[in-house]
């Protein structure tokens, strides 16, 4: 679940780290309220979307005066940032900064634990200086049962910073970050970027926390700041009705019962040249109610050119699977062609079954995976 920059920074100030002081504003009207309201001449405005790269779309602005920021406001209210519409903006007090860095704590499933990332490259893409200059880029492993103490944040600190004053201040930030990050399940803590001012103060003049779904039901007043994409709606829904569902933003539909098979499926259509629409298992069900919403919520997405479906029966019988599928498509009218492959259990009966129908039937999952991609490119030319 992600959060906006501005409820971050709420989180954040609660934990005691220094943030810029800065409001919420819905209309340029409330821009110019929160701009009366702020000790500085100069604000910067940023949009708040669920999405990365607002500076490089021209979702952040400095504005010298009213006039500026009047301006900035009504450009950026509205904007459409990689497909994210924004409806608030960040109007904060502008700050002197003297040099940028990256903080941030995250989960690591390689190590299984917390890591403590820093890099003197604060205020550009991680991404792109763990690519193209990873040697910047520094790591600590956080053992869960001892957490960053004092030693441990001064050391971190030092990465950074070589003036000791500065090394407590950032040693300070990054112990109550931590704390923050643990008591709130959190699988992401970043400041992008914490700055140096040209006063001597080290500032989180950014924000941005992710958590995890899982452990929300104990955080309810996190839960009440979540506001999902459609796509999370799909996908909560989905999850309702007892399937899992991941939207990928490909053409090429994919159900499949099994989460290794899924996978297993989405990289056999990487491997032959398409790109799978989504992940979906349906779980070993037969049933023809759960084909026919899983059916619908495939068929919703109207990228979706071709439906793959890859059964594997092995409790579940490759014949009633068949008849599943036959009776759920008499209910489910579509010209998007269906690429089905059974195999397991009774095996030859099932694809029986579809043989004369309007299905393309497969006997590996080879064979389906190129008949997609090739209906795929038909359908492009």
């Amino acid at each position: 679940m992600k959060i906006h920059e501005y409820q971050a920074k709420e989180i954040f100030a609660s934990y005691g780290l220094p943030v810029d002081k800065s409001s919420v504003c819905r209309s340029v009207d409330d821009a110019v309220k929160a701009y009366s309201q702020l000790d500085s001449r100069k604000v910067i405005v940023k949009a708040q979307v669920h999405t990365g790269g607002r500076g490089k779309a021209g979702g952040v602005k400095l504005a010298n005066d009213e006039v500026e920021l009047r301006r900035h406001a009504a450009a950026i209210l509205g904007m459409n940032i990689k497909g994210f519409t924004v409806d608030r903006i960040l109007v904060g007090q502008a700050v002197n900064i003297e040099k940028e860095y990256y903080v941030s704590y995250v989960i690591d499933r390689k190590s299984k634990s917390t890591i403590l990332m820093l890099s003197k490259e604060g205020g550009m893409d991680i991404e792109e200086v763990a690519r193209t200059t990873p040697e910047k880029i520094h790591k600590f492993v956080i053992d869960p049962s001892v957490g960053i103490p004092d030693y441990l944040a001064r050391e971190a600190a030092f990465k950074l910073f070589d003036e000791i004053g500065q090394v407590r201040q950032a040693a300070g930030i990054f112990q109550k970050l931590y704390r923050l990050f643990v008591e709130n399940d959190a699988s992401l803590a970043e400041i992008n970027p914490l700055v140096l001012t040209k006063e001597g103060s080290i500032m989180a003049i950014d924000a941005k926390m992710t958590f995890d779904d899982n452990a929300i039901f104990r955080h309810p007043k996190i839960a009440m700041l979540n506001e999902p994409t459609e796509e999370e709606k799909k996908e909560q829904s989905a999850k309702e009705k007892g399937f899992s569902y991941v939207h990928l933003g490909g053409d090429i539909g994919c159900m499949v019962n099994g989460a290794g098979l899924a996978m297993a499926t989405m990289d056999m259509i990487k491997l032959y040249g398409g790109n799978p629409a989504n992940f979906l298992d349906i779980g070993g069900s037969s049933n023809p109610n759960k084909v026919i919403e899983a059916m619908k919520l495939l068929l919703s997405d109207h990228n979706v050119k071709v439906v793959l479906i890859n059964i594997f029966g092995g409790i579940t019988r490759c014949d009633d699977v068949a008849n599943g599928l036959l009776e759920a498509f008499r209910q489910i009218k579509t010209h998007i062609p269906i690429v089905i492959r059974l195999t397991g259990t009774n095996e030859k009966g099932g694809r029986a079954l579809l043989q004369g129908s309007h299905f393309h039937v497969a006997e590996t999952m080879g064979e389906a995976t190129r008949m997609a991609v090739e209906l795929t490119n038909q359908y492009q030319d």
